[in-house]
């Protein structure tokens, strides 16, 4: 999968609120009420990354989540980044 270019990054980032380039990667922190709040939305990305076989990097602190989407084997962000983020993104939509 080919590597996007900067121009199309940006405009896709234009589609995902809440998102941010950092790097080589898209990023996007949600806080939530408490602990269990954020496991289970941590528990309801399984699903579409397993689907996708593309795999966020997660960080959590008890009630923040921050997902980071990079393709590791380009080296970088392609369609599958953005693919995923949209389906995330569709799971924090309140």
């Amino acid at each position: 999968m080919a590597l996007l270019g900067q121009g199309e990054i940006e405009r896709r980032l234009g589609s995902l609120p809440g998102w941010q380039q950092r790097d080589r990667a898209i990023v996007c922190e949600r806080v939530f009420a408490d602990f269990v709040t954020a496991i289970a939305f941590v528990n309801r990305l399984v699903e579409p990354a397993e689907a996708a076989n593309h795999h966020p990097d997660l960080s959590i602190s008890y009630n923040r989540v921050t997902v980071t989407l990079t393709t590791h084997d380009e080296g970088g962000l392609t369609e599958k980044d953005f693919d995923l983020a949209q389906a995330i993104a569709t799971l924090m939509a309140p």
